[in-house]
């Protein structure tokens, strides 16, 4: 047997060869696992928002036909090929409003909590508009001061990445004013209109920028002039049905 050098005779060596494999520490493996499960999550909810946003979109349109809404007085409002790209979504003290039911004007009286997704591939500091408007004002019979401004905010900005949170960063262009059909009057039709702020810049609107906060000054508001105007595009609808309080579902 050939020695190997500096090696005594009868001495069996401990041979120690360079690793060629990198080990991750424990934490470091389960760091990883981690953000593999968060991914896994993420995309989870993700599918879940598109597929809930298609089931809106294709509920939408007949809807709007069914309450004679497209074609009918919102018509110059919501084009019939409209289709939202994100799923605006309304609750009063949790009760969601969802595509025309309906609310007693009780329950209407302090405002709705809002949640929205920025829409895929804008840019990350795109703000938006909501609006609140009533085609039947005073009645649907009658709406001769139709679109009755109830609500308009900017500056939305959606927090979170599945929209729970949304923040508005500017003071109402028109603050909130609570649904109030009479009890002489068949429900009433809510618009709520969510549209995309220009890119780059966002809306500097004051209340007598959209016609004041006066009572008789909320009628007649088009708001489809007042996105033009003001370079919005549409992209969120929802609506819903408000009866006079002690008054029976007609």
């Amino acid at each position: 047997m050939i020695g190997l050098p500096g090696i005594a005779k009868g001495v069996t060596p401990t041979i120690i060869l360079p690793w060629t494999h990198s080990y991750l520490s424990e934490k470091e493996t389960f760091d990883i696992a981690t953000m593999e499960a968060a991914k896994q999550t993420v995309s989870a909810v993700l599918d879940q928002v598109k597929a809930a946003l298609q089931t809106h979109g294709e509920r939408l349109p007949k809807s709007l036909q069914e309450a004679n809404l497209v074609p009918g007085p919102a018509e110059h409002l919501i084009p019939a090929d409209f289709r939202p790209t994100t799923q605006l979504r309304v609750s009063y003290n949790e009760k969601d409003v969802e595509l025309g039911n309906l609310f007693p004007a009780y329950e209407c009286k302090v405002a709705p909590a809002l949640s929205f997704q920025r829409e895929a591939e804008v840019h990350s500091n795109t703000a938006y508009t909501l609006v609140l408007v009533d085609p039947d004002a005073p009645t649907p019979d009658d709406p001769k001061y139709a679109f009755w401004r109830h609500w308009v905010l900017t500056g939305l900005e959606p927090l979170s990445g599945e929209g729970k949170v949304v923040a508005a960063t500017k003071q109402p262009a028109t603050s909130y004013h609570p649904p109030g059909p009479s009890k002489e009057s068949k429900p009433h039709r809510y618009l709520f209109l969510l549209y995309r702020e220009p890119i780059g810049h966002g809306l500097d609107i004051r209340a007598e920028d959209v016609g004041g906060e006066e009572f008789v000054q909320r009628r007649s508001f088009d708001p489809a002039e007042f996105a033009q105007k003001h370079g919005l595009e549409l992209v969120g609808v929802n609506w819903m049905r408000v009866v006079a309080d002690e008054k029976e579902d007609l």
